[in-house]
């Protein structure tokens, strides 16, 4: 017995693609955002019948983000009500499932795929977002370096080709994993719809009194963790303006005590807002009514954040050391992830009134547009049928 509830009635039966769908349903950024939006992406090109494979039904407010159409269903354990049962058939079991289905080529959408699919003559694709925990295994505990570092060569093993989030991510996939750089493609990361639209002026108001917003402000956005490395801006403060405040919006890890004590420690309560658990809706009103957008991270796969505070008209300030290049383009700044100089003075360069700061938005705006779903979409989508093809 097939179990899977599809959104609207099954279309007539066509190439049928399979994605590891657990972060859809349970992650609400990261992730999560990555898959909801390339399956809308793809859902919406209607070539293919997409079955989403879960463990379970995860989040109601993140599964009700997969738009609703005759080509997307959802596809559950039939026999798993455990912890261990629903992790033991997201990790093999499915693919009995899926052999079942008719599934002709599966997608493992968080750098992973089920044990065995090689074998059942299942096409398999890849995405790995990045090998931190190998390249800065310093922000991890062992034992989770360990596994990640296992999963990852296993998954080069079944994989038939890996989709890498940027150029970066390519040369660690290559490098770490000893692999031929032509079994990886480079299809960059695109963002949610929502930050290409102006949020309403009402919601920009409502947002700004939820939060009691300062009426100058950075923002940076992103877990507040070390590897995020948030110090760096709040350091930055003490060269900048008074008026300029600094709005951090991320989950809080024992990290963020570090950065409290930073704040008290200099008295900057007055600049510096930490806000968590802020709703997805809230955010393109956070990014639109800031001055500039901060990322100061050491080491990412890609860095989407970039690109939604571009999309809201932005410009962005971040670090050297990974790929953020890549995101924000030659029109953003970049400096040293340990120079609080620096940071203030690029900060400075795009804050509002600064000269050329309307024109290095404009300029990124274009650069971005690369980005945009549906060039994300097709480039899967031909990647898909290209496996598919050789298969044949």
């Amino acid at each position: 017995m097939n179990y899977f509830v599809p959104l609207h009635p099954i279309m007539a039966e066509r190439t049928i693609i399979g994605f590891d769908a657990k972060r859809i349903v349970r992650n609400g950024t990261g992730l999560g955002s990555y898959g909801r939006t390339l399956v809308n992406d793809l859902a919406r090109l209607d070539e293919f019948d997409l079955r989403l494979y879960v463990p379970d039904g995860g989040m109601v407010q993140l599964r009700s983000q997969i738009v609703g159409r005759a080509n997307v269903s959802f596809c559950y354990p039939p026999h798993a009500f455990t912890s261990l049962g629903k992790a033991l058939w997201r990790s093999r079991g499915v693919v009995k499932q899926m052999s079942a289905d008719g599934v002709q080529l599966y997608h493992g959408l968080s750098g992973e795929l089920p044990r065995g699919i090689s074998e059942s003559g299942i096409r398999t694709v890849v995405t790995i977002h990045d090998l931190i925990f190998m390249r800065h295994p310093e922000y991890y505990n062992r034992a989770d370096v360990k596994i990640y570092t296992k999963k990852f060569f296993r998954t080069l093993r079944e994989a038939d080709r890996i989709v890498a989030i940027s150029e970066c991510t390519r040369r660690d996939i290559c490098e770490l994993g000893e692999i031929d750089a032509s079994r990886v493609d480079v299809i960059y990361q695109s963002y949610a719809p929502r930050f290409t639209e102006e949020p309403e002026p009402a919601k920009m108001w409502q947002v700004r009194e939820k939060y009691d917003l300062p009426d100058r402000y950075v923002l940076c956005v992103g877990s507040i963790e070390e590897r995020k490395n948030v110090l760096l801006a709040v350091k930055a403060l003490h060269r900048l303006p008074d008026d300029v405040s600094l709005v951090i919006v991320g989950r809080q890890t024992p990290y963020s005590d570090r950065v409290h004590e930073y704040v008290f420690e200099h008295r900057m309560h007055s600049r510096v807002q930490m806000l968590h658990y802020v709703p997805d809706d809230d955010l393109p009103a956070l990014y639109r009514m800031a001055d500039c957008f901060v990322y100061p991270s050491r080491y990412e796969g890609f860095g989407i954040p970039i690109i939604e505070a571009i999309s809201q008209g932005l410009p962005v300030v971040a670090c050297t050391g990974s790929c953020l290049e890549e995101a924000g383009g030659p029109d953003s700044l970049y400096v040293d992830p340990d120079d609080e100089e620096a940071m203030a003075q690029a900060i400075s360069q795009v804050l509002f009134g600064a000269p050329g700061r309307e024109q290095r938005v404009e300029r990124s705006r274009q650069y971005i547009r690369k980005f945009e779903n549906a060039n994300t979409a097709r480039r899967v989508a031909d990647l898909y049928q290209e496996l598919l093809w050789k298969q044949n």
